[in-house]
């Protein structure tokens, strides 16, 4: 059936933030949609509230709008864009973004918005979307069909969960409905934890329904990723082995592809089910994900769940056969049928041509507990990861190997690993039997400390033949102990084979890495490429998307598919895995500099390992590396493409901290880098030569000193002054960085933060307590500097730049002090001698102006300051990193006549326990845009879009420090006031707002008895927080009101020009009717 033309237009609600659960897959899959549509000739419009991702630049869609995601605003979006074409039939294809698309969607039909507009949902109507993931009609259906679901049962309030214990038993899995990620969910082994779940599940729960699951727990776990189109033609396009057992949430688990320990029988069982679950909850057209556990005693298979939209498991499946999931999905929404749509990547088969693969793919998740002091690093059924890497070989154990390459968390495979109490056997099970992230890693090393595999699965219930597995892999490294470096080439292959980085293979045998190489590469022992085809080889792929292997066949023949052009090249790398302080923002340069330099008639290659991202889908660049972003890696891929063709050059500037560690080496391998120099980029982290710079320019920067060990640290800790801001040089999102306020803490820093020595020195700054931070980016060709953007923070300084609020243009500064910047800003990029992009944190105090650092390469603030000027800076900055001069291009002022405010989104409520106070460590895993003519009403929707929307009545707790007793504090209370808000305030600042004729009631503090401060928030008394701290004492006395806020959903704003930011927009929106825009019409 052909493509419908009764349909003019299709909305498309994309994901919002990147949170853990929902992270930048529905970034890849809303762009290859937005793409798909639009060259059908449909006007495509979008609704996003997240400004980093590549989905929401203006030339994705016809009509952008960033804005947030709530049923309100989206019905609002839905009648003016119906007032602007009336003519034409708009439809919404729910199914692109995550939880957050089914779910607005299914309240826009419920409160009858889709009725009155006459639109259809496409792709997944509300009956299937309903039936899938209402827990109660799923089991139905699953029962119609004779598919066995786990034994279970449904309760909406906690007393029908507590009368279902003795039916369900302990241990239980409590999973609540219409949520991503497991939020809110867990298992319970007790009455206790029962209890604790679900009341978090069904909290969490839109519509208050949990599931509560007869426990799988060491049940192996599969995933079926199934695509069918309205002619009842299914395929599955991969399937998905999970190697963690049941208990650990898929997005969490270590996964591979296709499923390996399934017997053949057990594999089209599956495969029948899975497409028959689809028919009866009435998918029709797209893809869909089917979760089965399979109990390896008896082989009972039952089904777990199924999503009716793109979801997390379709990117990677995507990325691992190369069949565009969301793309299809997007057109068989439209009307066509599979056999009517071609395969890109074979370019002679059609879509409804089920996709085989001659590879094993890995994915292992990235975790970031070391961000969150507190939050024990054990993993269940709620997911925690913040992103993942894919990896690609042509056997598991190299597949398993390079997929521990990639995830920088400074692995080269099967690292040793201490075990507390090691070698003693009850330490070592005791240690692998918890749900860990390093796990499999600490597995591993249970096998060297002699544990068989009977007393490995009893402990962890690891399926037998992974754990072969990794003995072999084991094996083989006793073996480069005992032997050393290979000196013959099949000894060298058979190791490579086996998944061995040159990095590992010089930790076995204590030599160096690049002398590994040189012995590899003089054995004749290289890498070649291969192509995923979708179809095992059967066809030629025309899409050049490779992965490496060592692997040669039984003659000892090395065929590589790499085939490189004659053409001028530019390698892009990525930023690796996705993770706090390195996010989306870097991939979306990358993606810009590929689509930029493809455009300038250059050969754009991408090198990244990260499946969530648009990056690495097969059309971004002209060619694409699925591979590690290692030394040896890249230099076997440039050795590769420098077989023919000339290499223009590599950009290090764009994946964040990934590639610039690699910078000075690939350019002491003659690697020519584009851009800014390495040497300037070290430069700007090395703090001695940076203040050199400084005072050469006669520039400030906070008074500072560097230590080189303990004792140094106090010193200059004495000569600072207290409060100061420590961290380590060269860090991205401010790893391991805090405001410290005694020598106590600083004792503290040091024993257990990190590690001072003379090639890791640590960084004392005085922290300028109550100045305003602004960051300014920059663009430059070396000679000429543009300022793109400026932007305000809303929090004070000291916290991080990627957790701050912040407004473009500045909400409050003066001129003079705007143009100070930019002179400023000019100065330092020349005397860097900066090609390309560059970032400036400044920080105001009275009338100085202070340098904080200064970063010459792209930062996380790009892609926001693009869409806040209306200008794609970062395809600009790769054409002047590759010679062109800023002349060239249509620069825009860096002050629109709008105002543009960026907020943080926080992942708190996935650490409980964990305290929710900002400061100089970066925590936030996402960010959404508010756009608006006015300040107020732009931050107004970015607090709506972070799902903190205001309150527009009700009571206000206020607690401020001796500082902040000021004329920010007193305006936002007495707007309060006039808005018709009542004022709770504790002792001192209860006393202050009434010596300034503000009307409050006073209340106690934590430690003044009860009933106190957080009694009241507990109760429900309190719509809005300002509480700002100071010392130690006082940060602690207000941790309890932190997490009662946070468990209660409580807007809570630490800073006063946030307060009085959030007072403002209060008022602002209640004397006013709120109105949505384009972003084209900006």
């Amino acid at each position: 059936m052909p493509k419908r033309n009764d349909i003019n237009t299709v909305m498309i609600i994309g994901a919002g933030p990147i949170i853990i659960g929902q992270a930048c897959e529905f970034d890849y899959s809303g762009a290859q949609a937005c793409k798909a549509l639009k060259e059908e000739g449909y006007r495509v419009i979008l609704v996003n509230s997240n400004p980093a991702t590549i989905m929401t630049d203006p030339d994705m869609a016809d009509a952008t709008y960033i804005e947030p995601i709530t049923p309100n605003i989206v019905a609002k979006i839905i009648e003016k864009e119906i007032s602007l074409h009336p003519n034409d039939k708009m439809v919404l294809l729910p199914t692109m973004g995550g939880q957050t698309g089914l779910n607005t969607a299914l309240a826009l039909d419920e409160d009858g918005t889709l009725k009155k507009f006459k639109i259809e949902l496409i792709g997944a109507d509300r009956k299937a979307i309903e039936m899938a993931e209402d827990r109660k009609l799923f089991r139905e259906a699953m029962d119609r069909l004779g598919i066995e679901n786990p034994r279970a049962t449904i309760a909406n309030n906690i007393q029908e969960a507590m009368a279902s214990i003795d039916e369900i038993g302990l241990p239980a899995i409590i999973r609540p409905a219409f949520t991503m990620g497991g939020t809110g969910g867990g298992i319970a082994y007790n009455r206790e934890e029962f209890v604790h779940f679900c009341t978090t599940g069904l909290d969490a729960s839109p519509v208050s329904q949990i599931l509560i699951d007869e426990s799988l727990l060491g049940w192996k776990e599969y995933e079926m990723e199934v695509v069918r189109d309205k002619a009842d033609n299914a395929i599955i396009v991969c399937s998905i082995e999970n190697i963690d057992p049941m208990g650990v949430h898929t997005g969490d688990s270590i996964t591979v592809a296709p499923a390996l320990t399934l017997t053949d029988k057990e594999y089209q069982m599956m495969r029948t089910h899975s497409i028959n679950v689809l028919r009866e909850i009435g998918v029709e057209t797209g893809g869909s994900n089917v979760q089965w556990s399979v109990n390896p005693e008896d082989g009972r298979m039952v089904v777990i769940e199924m999503n009716p939209r793109v979801s997390r498991s379709s990117a990677l499946a995507s990325k691992a056969t190369g069949f565009p999931i969301a793309k299809i999905a997007a057109k068989l929404a439209i009307g066509y049928t599979l056999d009517e749509l071609d395969n890109d990547i074979t370019g002679v088969t059609p879509a409804s041509f089920e996709p085989s693969i001659d590879y094993i793919v890995t994915k292992i998740p990235r975790f970031a507990f070391e961000k969150f002091p507190g939050a024990e690093p054990v993993l269940g059924t709620a997911m925690k990861s913040v992103g993942e890497v894919m990896a690609i070989g042509r056997t598991i154990h190299e597949s398993l190997q390079k997929a521990l390459a990639s995830l920088e968390t400074g692995l080269s495979g099967f690292d040793d690993i201490k075990i507390k109490g090691a070698p003693e056997k009850p330490a070592i099970i005791q240690t692998i039997s918890k749900q860990t992230p390093d796990r499999m890693i600490l597995i591993a090393q249970a096998m060297r400390h002699g544990l068989s595999n009977e007393e490995i699965i009893s402990a962890t219930s690891f399926d037998p033949w992974f754990l072969d597995r990794i003995r072999e892999i084991i094996d083989a490294e006793e073996n480069i102990i005992l032997n050393g470096v290979p000196q013959t080439t099949d000894q060298m292959r058979r190791i490579k084979m086996m998944g061995f980085s040159d990095a590992r293979i010089a930790q076995l045998t204590g030599q160096n890495e690049r002398k590994i190489r040189l012995t590899r590469n003089e054995l004749g022992v290289v890498a070649v490429f291969k192509r995923i085809d979708t179809c095992a080889a059967e066809f030629e792929a025309q899409t050049p998307y490779m992965y490496s292997t060592y692997e040669s066949d039984a003659m000892g023949d090395v065929e590589c598919e790499a085939w490189p052009s004659d053409r001028k090249k530019v390698v892009i790398l990525g930023g690796g895995p996705n993770r706090i302080g390195q996010g989306i923002e870097f991939d979306y340069c990358c993606c810009h500099a590929c689509y930029a330099l493809t455009e300038a008639g250059y050969e754009t290659i991408m090198i990244n390992c990260n499946p969530e991202t648009v990056s690495t889908d097969y059309d971004t660049s002209d060619r694409l590396y699925f591979e590690p972003l290692t030394m040896e890696s890249v230099m076997e891929i440039l050795r590769v493409e420098q077989e023919n063709g000339t290499l223009h050059g590599v950009i290090v500037q764009f994946g964040g901290q990934t590639p610039l560690k690699l910078a000075n080496d690939l350019e002491a391998e003659g690697i020519p880098i584009l851009g800014t120099s390495p040497d300037a980029i070290d430069l700007a982290e090395d703090r001695e030569r940076f203040q050199e710079l400084l005072q050469k320019l006669k520039l400030k920067q906070p008074y500072n000193g560097i230590a080189h060990n303990d004792e140094e640290a106090f010193v200059i800790a004495s000569d600072v002054g207290y409060p100061l801001v420590i961290r380590p040089s060269y860090v991205l999102g401010g790893r391991a960085m805090e405001i410290i306020r005694s020598d106590e803490q600083l004792e503290r820093y040091i024993k257990e933060a990190v590690v001072v020595s003379g090639d890791s020195p640590v960084l004392l700054d005085s922290y300028l307590v109550g100045a305003i931070e602004v960051d300014v980016d920059a663009l430059s060709d070396g000679k000429t500097v543009h300022v793109a953007g400026i932007m305000q923070h809303i929090e004070e300084a000291g916290v991080h730049s990627g957790d701050s609020a912040c407004s473009l243009p500045p909400f409050s500064l003066p001129q003079s002090q705007i143009d100070d910047m930019i002179n400023q800003t000019k100065a330092l990029a020349l005397g860097l001698n900066v090609v390309g992009l560059m970032n400036i944190q400044f920080a105001i105090k009275g009338d100085e102006i202070f340098i904080l650092e200064v970063n010459p390469r792209a930062s996380r603030t790009v892609p926001f300051v693009a869409k806040a000027i209306n200008s794609p800076i970062a395809a600009i900055a790769a054409r002047v990193m590759a010679g062109e001069p800023l002349s060239n291009f249509d620069l825009k002022s860096p002050t629109p006549n709008h105002f543009a405010v960026k907020e943080a989104v926080m992942p708190f409520n996935r650490f409980p326990g964990v305290d929710a106070l900002l400061g100089p460590e970066m925590r936030s895993t996402g960010e959404v845009m508010g756009l608006d003519k006015t300040f107020e009403r732009a931050f107004w929707k970015s607090q709506l879009g972070a799902s903190t929307p205001l309150p527009t009545s009700g009571t206000v707790f206020i607690s401020v420090k001796e500082d902040d007793k000021d004329n920010a504090i007193l305006e936002a209370a007495n707007i309060l006031l006039e808005q018709g808000f009542s004022i709770l305030a504790t002792g001192g600042t209860s006393v202050w707002l009434n010596n300034n004729g503000v009307h409050n009631t006073r209340v106690k503090k934590v430690y003044e008895g009860q009933p106190n401060i957080v009694d009241a928030l507990k109760n429900s008394e309190i719509d809005l927080i300002f509480n700002t701290t100071q010392g130690s004492q006082s940060l602690k006395d207000s941790r309890a009101i932190r997490a009662a806020a946070l468990s209660n959903k409580i807007c809570y704003y630490t800073t006063a020009a946030a307060s009085n930011a959030a007072a403002k927009a209060i008022k602002d929106t209640q004397n006013g009717q709120v109105e949505v825009n384009a972003l084209q019409n900006y």
